[in-house]
């Protein structure tokens, strides 16, 4: 007599958990593969020689030389690594401050409400390398007299003619470089804004009208009204548009030194430029551990 096939009854649970494995499979085999495997290369890479010839990868181990290497003997990494570091220091700031600003704007009721979030948060879908070239005056190389013309509407002092024009002169080096330095970056800084400010922007829309009710009873002014619940109930935002703000910083394509590590990749280099990412990706991961530890002391966590 033949054997009867066992049946397997799965439970209504099982057969859930069975599907939601099966929708992040896909994601689970791309993770290992694009990201996991190629991580783990180039972190073996950073202290190996890597050569190709003729398709074949030749590896052989020199321990920290590349490390070494990059620190010391590279005529620019470190150079645009600190000068990096300084532009992320300074900027990051004014973006978050910019952004809860432009926020708290767009969450008042007024006509074309719906237009002006859209504008600024535009940039975050045309933000591509060729565009922002353009508006930043980053053409000068590719022979394009119209982008050329057009990059220089976004170039022109108009904050050093507007001092000028108001009779400040003799202001000392320092400040001129400092105003200089947020002046001409002043549309790096909107063009970077657009997911802080949807990031406040929906902070803000949490704030229970009731409250907001309450304070006008109470005969509270919008400036006590801002620091007092306003402030507060952002703060959280505060710390991930911080992370964001920084991690964006760090790993535009933009910035001089992930063109140096392009560079070297581009030269076959993959040593220099696995070392050159590891250290980077240490500063990266110590920068934002350190910011967090500062700004964490000062955010506002909601508790029972």
């Amino acid at each position: 007599m033949a054997e009867k096939k066992k049946i397997i009854h799965l439970t209504y649970q099982k057969r859930k958990e069975l599907c939601g494995f099966g929708f992040i499979g896909i994601w689970l085999a791309g993770t290992v593969i694009f990201f996991l495997i190629p991580l783990v290369k180039s972190l073996i890479w950073t202290f190996c020689d890597v050569s190709v010839d003729s398709g074949h990868t030749g590896i052989s181990w020199t321990g920290f030389k590349n490390i070494i290497y990059v620190l010391t003997s590279d005529p620019y990494y470190t150079d645009y690594l600190g000068d990096m570091l300084t532009e992320t220091l300074w900027k990051t700031p004014l973006i978050l401050i910019f952004s809860l600003f432009i926020a708290v704007l767009l969450n008042q009721k007024f006509r074309g409400r719906t237009l002006a979030r859209a504008v600024f948060f535009l940039p975050v879908i045309i933000a591509t390398g060729p565009v922002y070239e353009i508006i930043s005056n980053d053409m000068g190389n590719t022979g394009n007299t119209e982008a050329e013309q057009f990059s220089t509407l976004f170039s022109t002092d108009m904050v050093g003619d507007l001092l000028q024009f108001l009779g400040i002169y003799n202001i000392s080096d320092d400040m001129d470089k400092i105003i200089s330095a947020v002046s001409d970056n002043i549309f790096s800084i909107v063009w970077s804004s657009g997911i802080q400010i949807l990031l406040f922007l929906s902070a803000l829309q949490n704030i229970p009208s009731s409250i907001r009710e309450a304070a006008q009873i109470e005969g509270a002014t919008a400036w006590e009204f801002f620091w007092k619940i306003t402030f507060p109930y952002v703060s959280p935002f505060i710390l991930a548009n911080l992370i964001f703000t920084v991690i964006d910083s760090f790993t535009s394509p933009m910035n001089t030194v992930m063109k140096r590590i392009f560079t070297m990749r581009d030269e076959w280099q993959f040593g220099y430029a696995s070392a050159m990412v590891w250290i980077y990706f240490c500063i990266i991961l110590t920068s934002l551990g350190i910011a967090v530890l500062i700004i964490n002391k000062f955010i506002y966590y909601e508790t029972d």
